[in-house]
């Protein structure tokens, strides 16, 4: 049993071993796989880890290298920006061109001037901190702190451009106000360029004025800078984009406080370029010498006038030779800081000196218009050179009379009536009388607008008027009435409601004179770059051409011609010329008759034309007493000069 029952037990043993042995079998195989297994995870596991190390030092790499630029390379300007310092870009304004007469003399030119400005970026952002900096540049300036407030924030707070707070500053306080406002974010005392002008003789009517952009100018040039100048009238307005030139712009650093420390070299830095130069066809000692004539012609006439205008032009090319509106003013007062007091008695004196007569002042004619008369009537056929009637002391029609300014005995002709100013004979050539049929107002405003008249010459100047040239259709709108043989009568002789002004009448002058030609009037005669190289040169140009016949004009120069050498001729003062000359003068009634507009035009040399010269005298009286003198003068000085 014993031997049965210990071989039981062993051969439990035995299966237990093998048990075992195929367990550990089982073991060893699966420690194999798990081995294997193992050995793969871990090759991945290396080349992933070496894909972040070359990532991690690729990023330690620039991190570096930026580190040293920024330390190193970049040290200087970092600290400087660490302060406080920023980079600004800042306009550089152009200076104008400049403006001559035809000799080469200087009109307009440029000078040295200071300005105290804000740069509304600069300042303090903080609405607290914004008050106490207005107010601290309120007590320094002068300026309220309201008007600096409204100034420094009509473009916003962000803007770049400087704000003009004080203009023209002498140079003594500029300096006092550099060292006042050091420490004030933004606020610098600019040095720029003013106008200077030569006022005298009446330049300021032709050259006008610059003062600071306004917002309506701004919004119309978006181009253009707030701190900068534009042309405000006169040739400055008309010609002001030649004139300007081109602003040029800087990148500069700046501290805290706006102050600029340096200028970078930067790509986006630009010069400012200079404007283009005017030469105008003005002499300007010719200009001298018709200032200082009328002024005398006026204060001779001896009816209290104070006002009135001559204008001097070479009738074959339009060139304003001369241009005096008498009062003038001084255009220097607009410079910089405008000198308001100077500007409030400008604006209340009854005289109205900023006004400039030779375009914008209206007249009535009087006789001078009668040259249109005798060219439209002999070009219809009204009446020809031969064409003579008795001219009565007056023609009377039912209750209404209308006299001759004197009676012209015997019988005349259209030269005659023209030399003597012959009212009675242009009454009939107007509206009819005797053998004469008369032109009739539909005809007499043809001609008239074929003159010129009614419309703008088109000087290159920005204002001028147009007159007035009746019409029944207008005197029915306006009036409520019909048109009358009186008012054709009146229109005859440049009387009722016909309005001209002088440079429209001087048009009709060189009209006359050249043989039939509109001529656009020109003051610029040539515009030239900063290096003196001509860039346009102006040529006469020619608005109608032979507007009548060529007998017409002969008869009426000849008329003219006839009125300086004839004993009894209204331009017999211009005799003494040395050279041949024609002449018209003109009485014109105003204010219900009570008063007399002096006029009197002529041009020379009679065969060969190179001056037409127009004078009014507001109020002087007739015109053979008042205006032909002042011509006179004017004409032995030009033709006493080589030309």
């Amino acid at each position: 049993m014993d031997i049965f029952g210990n071989f039981s037990n062993l051969s439990g043993d035995k299966k237990k071993r093998r048990a075992q042995v195929a367990n550990d079998s089982d073991f060893q195989y699966t420690d194999q796989v798990l081995e294997g297994q193992s050995k793969i995870d871990e090759h991945q596991q290396k080349g992933s880890f070496s894909l972040v190390k070359i990532f991690l030092i690729i990023i330690f790499l620039l991190l570096a290298s930026r580190l040293f630029f920024l330390q190193v390379i970049s040290a200087s300007k970092n600290q400087s920006l660490a302060l406080g310092n920023s980079i600004r870009p800042r306009s550089i304004l152009s200076s104008r061109g400049v403006i001559t007469d035809s000799n080469g003399i200087w009109l307009a030119r440029n000078k040295p001037s200071f300005a105290l400005g804000v740069y509304p970026s600069d300042i303090p952002k903080k609405s607290f901190d914004r008050q106490i900096f207005y107010q601290k540049l309120a007590e320094i300036s002068g300026i309220s702190a309201d008007e600096i407030k409204t100034k420094i924030e009509a473009n916003g707070l962000t803007s770049i451009e400087l704000v003009v707070i004080k203009a023209n500053l002498p140079r003594d306080e500029a300096l006092i106000l550099q060292e006042d406002v050091k420490g004030l974010p933004g606020v610098v005392v600019d040095a720029r360029a003013v106008r200077e002008y030569k006022s005298d003789f009446g330049l300021s009517h032709i050259l006008g004025y610059t003062g600071l952009i306004s917002d309506d100018e701004l919004t119309n040039n978006p181009d253009y800078l707030r701190n900068e100048d534009t042309g405000k009238s006169g040739l400055e307005k008309i010609y002001q984009d030649e004139l300007r030139g081109t602003p040029g712009v800087v990148q500069v650093e700046v501290d805290s406080h706006g102050t600029v420390i340096k200028t970078l070299n930067d790509i986006t830095n630009r010069q400012p370029e200079m404007g283009d130069n005017l030469t105008l066809n003005i002499d300007c000692n010719l200009q001298q010498v018709m200032a200082s004539e009328l002024a005398k012609g006026i204060a001779n006439s001896g009816t209290g006038s104070t006002s009135g205008t001559v204008i001097a032009m070479n009738p074959q090319t339009g060139a304003v030779l001369g241009m005096v509106s008498q009062p003038y003013y001084d255009g220097n007062i607009f410079e910089g800081q405008l000198n308001k007091d100077a500007y409030q008695k400008l604006l209340a004196d009854p005289n109205f000196p900023l006004l400039n007569r030779a375009t914008m002042g209206i007249y009535p004619s009087g006789s001078v218009i009668k040259i249109v008369m005798a060219a439209a009537g002999i070009n219809e056929g009204v009446i020809s050179p031969n064409t003579s009637i008795e001219t009565p002391p007056a023609i009377t029609i039912g209750d209404y009379n209308f006299p001759d300014w004197k009676y012209h005995t015997g019988m005349t002709d259209v030269e005659r009536a023209i030399a003597e100013s012959n009212d009675i004979f242009f009454y009939a050539l107007a509206g009819g009388y005797d053998k004469i049929k008369g032109l009739g107002v539909d005809k007499i405003d043809k001609y008239l607008s074929l003159f010129g008249f009614g419309s703008k010459t088109g000087i290159d100047l920005p204002s001028e008027a147009t007159g007035l040239v009746p019409t029944p259709a207008w005197k029915k709108q306006t009036r409520g009435e019909g048109w009358y043989i009186g008012d054709t009568y009146h229109l005859g002789i440049g009387q009722g409601d016909l309005l001209v002004t002088p440079l429209q009448m001087l048009g009709a002058l060189s009209a006359i004179s050249n043989g039939g030609n509109i001529i656009t009037p020109q003051l610029v005669k040539e515009i030239t770059n900063s290096d003196g190289k001509i860039i346009k040169t102006f040529i006469p140009q020619i608005r109608k051409q032979n507007i009548v016949s060529a007998a017409s004009i002969t008869t009426v120069q000849a008329g003219m011609r006839q009125a300086v050498t004839s004993s009894s001729g209204s331009g017999r003062l211009l005799q003494n010329l040395p050279v041949t000359s024609a002449a018209k003068t003109g009485t014109a009634q105003f204010m219900n008759n009570q008063k007399e507009h002096a006029w009197f035009e002529a041009y020379a040399p009679y065969d060969n034309p190179q001056i037409a010269i127009m004078v009014m005298i507001e109020g002087g009286g007739e015109g053979y007493t008042a205006s032909e003198p002042v011509a006179d003068d004017i004409l032995q000085y030009y033709f006493s000069q080589p030309h």
